[in-house]
């Protein structure tokens, strides 16, 4: 929203009076600007704004491009729009990348863009392909950073920008980082930050732009029929752990045992089918049921009867169908279970979740006189159900995410930006979201957030109640159903918030000792940083006096002319600059669900069995299944300087080494599945490989023994070993690890491309190929002389008829063909076929 009557903020690169001034958000991009920076905000207060001014000051000084991510399509569409609006930059150089556009309009596209938004798979797999480099980005920005965890693909990104770089500055933005200290530090060392920012609704600068948010909790009492139902999964519970306390793996009878002592269960069931114990895989087809049971257990107390409904059918649909587990049919056939489900269909009373829903969204609509409340609800099937019966009575939409699941088709991002749009406009009163839209999608200011359950996170709560309190005082009301698990999330919700804005208050001055308290991986960013203060590659004075402001302002004291960023993005109005005026910046916070899926990328129809390029330098290429992207191997060759990498869709093989050698990698259990009735067995993977490729290799990987592992007879495994390597004239070798497979797999394309002189080639590419590439596939074939030697035959002869009728010594005037070459294609070509 422009402003009128407000004090604007300006800068050569932003859209003349859009911007209201905020002094917490200019003295938060100040400190931005001079490092690798966390910037911690409130929902609804602006973080994209801060991100947004620091992303100007660094183009118009240092130039560059700058790269924005954020978790999903939705979000980093909604970035885009903000940014066209907000900068004067053209529309066309800030581009979105997304899986929706081809990885090869993306090449394109990157080298032309100033600003790139972009969900992280996708720019992980462009770095992977190698169709972009990060050298010329000046200004990356990590939305909702506290994602920078496990194997996501943030981490990754942010190791090769520090690495790639030339004047690299990172700032991660998120309302809620972490639930203590020491997740928070983590977030910083995958992300290479060295400067906290903080603040919270308590600060002077930002609390005149929050208003109270009262939280209720409304207790349910569940009926006796309910309570009915869920007594007697818990006696088939009950029932299954006796079972395995018999195996010996737990003590524990009782139904209420927690999420770590299934997982403590799991882990010894696993050691015992290590050692080859068929308890082991009696007791793991045990869990898995009692995992399956607890689910509908959380349905019925804390969902709705119709939900666990609806989870049943889909369980009898999954038991019925060819291939169930003995866990998935031993459920659906147990009395219990099966009287349970039919009091499920039989119920036809109104569950009272619902009941106090629709008392409260009347009050808010009707007697308050309010105009849109969100309903949030951790299951697909309540939002399913609950928007149906609140349709009833209120103009209701659902909200949920792109996936389709049985009975429940998903929302396009079409879709769910039209619904967004409609109900900002007022056009229903009452959306029903999944967990989808807790992370900042721009959901308008509403009346009332209403938690179908407790949310046992404190970062997705955060972010649930920020979609009230930002205008105007916001209500919260949480149901919760009691003496069952809604309880125990509600506990555990109240004590990792707590913890969290106790953490927060005290990360508020931690700015001086993060780089101190985080290990040396992180103290190693260093090296790749330039000049090691994320600015332009010079020391900055302002870093202690740019701290300290910043945090005392946040704490209610006045910022000076000293304040980083202060003096560059002005108002131009004297009495604006103390601050003195209120402003309200256009609400572009944005957060959302669930990261998209790893392989996100378009792609043809058609695999490809390798479709690279030679390289000019002194690297040897991999060519990459884009698949192979959930282990880390892609990933850590990338990062290597003496490969080069590229991710495509093959059609045979994970990995391709050289025009003879194409490698399928399989880890023990996925082997042993293969043998067992997988839909593809891995002598049909084979078969095709070495149909493609003279030298195919299958890689075993994982320190397990391929003869202990399973339930299998030994020599049924030692005849599929001999099988593939006397039948298919394939290549096993085991490997310990991921690492292991990656460096194998480094020192075989070297000794190919290197040391042989062979080239990546594209046999067996389905798609069309050009006629000089049918015809050197055709001679290449040839007695398997290769690629080069091909075109050699070609350049001399002119045409593959000449070729196949060439003599020996005709074919000895080629360059690169010898005597043994020769007679090996005359022998090819002149012996009598013999079937």
């Amino acid at each position: 929203m422009a402003a009128t009557d407000e004090a604007s903020v300006e800068h050569p690169l932003l859209t003349p009076d859009f911007l209201q001034r905020r002094l917490y958000q200019l003295q938060l991009a100040g400190t931005a600007t001079e490092d690798h920076t966390l910037v911690c905000l409130p929902t609804g207060l602006g973080k994209t704004t801060v991100s947004l001014l620091v992303t100007a000051r660094r183009l118009d000084e240092v130039g560059g491009k700058s790269l924005m991510l954020a978790p999903t399509k939705p979000l980093v569409q909604q970035h885009a729009e903000f940014y066209r609006e907000a900068l004067q930059v053209p529309d066309d150089e800030i581009v979105v990348f997304t899986g929706d556009v081809r990885p090869d309009d993306r090449a394109a596209l990157w080298d032309d863009a100033t600003i790139v938004m972009a969900t992280p798979q996708v720019i992980e797999n462009d770095l992977v392909g190698g169709r972009i480099s990060l050298r010329d980005v000046t200004h990356i920005v990590f939305d909702e950073c506290h994602r920078a965890t496990g194997e996501y693909a943030y981490n990754y990104i942010a190791e090769r920008y520090h690495q790639d770089a030339a004047d690299p500055l990172v700032t991660g933005m998120s309302a809620s980082p972490g639930g203590d200290e020491e997740e928070i530090l983590e977030v910083c060392e995958n992300l290479g930050l060295r400067e906290v920012e903080v603040m919270t609704e308590d600060d002077a600068d930002v609390s005149e732009y929050t208003h109270d948010t009262e939280v209720e909790w409304k207790k349910i009492q569940l009926p006796e029929e309910v309570i009915e139902i869920r007594d007697a999964l818990n006696e088939v519970i009950a029932d299954r752990l006796s079972k395995l306390k018999e195996i010996g793996v737990t003590k524990a009878t009782s139904p209420d045992l927690s999420e770590t002592q299934i997982n403590k269960i799991s882990s010894q069931l696993r050691q015992m089918m290590d050692n080859d114990q068929s308890a082991g895989f009696k007791g793991m087809s045990l869990l898995a049921e009692i995992r399956k049971l607890r689910t509908a257990v959380t349905y019925v107390e804390t969902q709705s009867v119709e939900a666990t409904r609806r989870y049943f059918e889909r369980q009898q649909n999954a038991a019925r169908a060819s291939g169930a587990s003995k866990a998935s049919q031993r459920m659906v056939s147990e009395p219990k279970v099966r009287e349970a489900i039919r009091r499920t269909e039989s119920f036809d009373d109104i569950h009272p979740k619902y009941r106090e829903a629709r008392i409260l969204l009347a009050q808010t609509l009707g007697i308050e006189d309010g105009e849109r409340i969100i309903v949030f609800t951790e299951s697909r099937d309540t939002a399913e159900a609950l928007t149906e019966f609140l349709s009833n009575h209120f103009e209701t939409r659902r909200f949920v995410g792109q996936g389709d699941k049985e009975g429940s088709d998903g929302m396009t991002q079409k879709q769910q930006q039209e619904t967004l749009e409609q109900f900002k406009a007022g056009e229903f009163e009452v959306l029903v979201s999944t967990s989808v839209a807790e992370e900042g999608l721009d959901v308008p200011e509403v009346d009332l957030v209403l938690f179908y359950e407790p949310v046992p996170t404190a970062i997705r709560s955060i972010q649930r109640k920020g979609r009230t309190g930002r205008q105007d005082e916001g209500r919260v009301v949480v149901l919760m159903a009691e003496d069952t698990r809604d309880e125990a999330y509600f506990w555990i919700s109240r004590r990792k918030e707590k913890q969290m804005e106790n953490e927060l208050r005290k990360l508020k001055g931690v700015a001086k000792n993060v780089e101190e308290q985080l290990d040396d991986s992180q103290q190693s960013l260093d090296a790749f940083a330039g000049g090691g203060d994320g600015s332009d590659g010079e020391e900055s004075e302002t870093d202690e006096s740019g701290g300290a402001a910043a945090t005392s302002a946040a704490d209610g004291g006045t910022a000076t002319d000293t304040q980083p960023g202060l003096q560059d993005f002005g108002s131009g109005d004297d009495e604006a600059e103390d601050g003195e005026t209120e402003s309200t910046a256009a609400d572009d916070d944005s957060e959302t669900d669930a990261a998209e899926p790893a392989a996100e990328q378009a792609t043809g129809d058609d695999g490809v069995v390798a479709a690279a390029e030679p390289q000019d330098d002194d690297t040897v290429e991999v060519v990459i299944d884009q698949r192979e992207m959930d282990s880390s191997i892609p990933r850590d060759l990338s990062t290597r300087e003496d490969v080069t990498t590229r991710l495509e869709t093959l059609a045979v093989g994970d990995y391709v080494l050289s025009d003879r050698v194409a490698v399928e990698r399989k880890s023990v259990a996925d082997f042993l599945d293969t043998l067992t009735g997988s839909d593809r067995s891995v002598f049909e993977q084979v078969r095709d490989m070495a149909g493609h490729y003279a030298r195919p290799i299958l890689v075993i990987e994982g320190e397990d023994s391929l003869l202990g592992s399973r339930d299998i007879h030994p020599n049924a495994i030692r005849g599929a070993l001999a099988s593939l390597a006397v039948d298919f004239g394939v290549s096993v070798l085991r490997t310990e690890s991921e690492a292991d497979t990656r460096d194998l797999l480094a020192v075989i394309a070297g000794r190919e491309q290197e040391k042989s002189g062979r080239e990546v080639s594209v046999h067996g590419e389905k798609s069309k190929k050009t006629l000089s590439e049918q015809q050197e596939y055709v001679v290449s074939a040839i007695a398997d002389i290769g690629p080069v030697t091909a075109r050699s035959l070609l350049a001399h002869f002119g045409t593959v008829e000449e070729v196949m009728c060439a003599r020996e010594d005709d074919l000895l005037e080629v360059d690169g063909v010898g005597q043994v070459t020769a007679e090996r294609i005359r022998e090819v070509i002149g012996s009598q076929y013999e079937p």
